[in-house]
């Protein structure tokens, strides 16, 4: 009984060693193109059912940039992180907003999509960066 309260302890870790996609911006992309491509269709179409749906749709994919956005800029990104690229904040709140309330979530807005893309794509970059590092 005591040798268990004695037993040898076993040190742990977890993430990043295996590529399990939680920390990825790839993540956001994917979901702010389907955004993008969402857009584009309800351009070309009347379809009130339809319209309803793809909004729908569309307010979903903006939940889930920023939820995957959030991820990363809280749990992925240490101090470090942030010294070394002082744009790294005012970039997630910048991409968040986009995909928010006053962003895609809300609008029909390509140039509101392709801004969104953008900023991931900036985020990205410095994504990379760090796990080169």
């Amino acid at each position: 009984m005591l040798s268990r309260f004695f037993a040898r302890s076993i040190e742990v870790s977890a993430h990043c060693d295996l590529p399990c996609g939680v920390y990825d911006p790839a993540q956001a992309r994917i979901e702010a193109e389907s955004i993008k491509g969402i857009i584009g269709k309800v351009a070309d179409n009347n379809d009130a059912d339809f319209r309803v749906r793809a909004t729908l749709i569309k307010e979903q994919r903006s939940e889930l940039v920023k939820h995957h956005l959030w991820v990363l800029w809280t749990d992925y990104f240490k101090p470090p992180h942030f010294e070394k690229y002082p744009q790294l904040h005012a970039l997630f709140n910048e991409a968040t907003k986009l995909a928010g309330a006053s962003g895609t979530k809300d609008t029909f807005d390509a140039a509101q999509a392709d801004e969104l893309l953008s900023k991931i794509d900036e985020i990205a970059k410095i994504f990379a960066e760090t796990k080169q590092a």
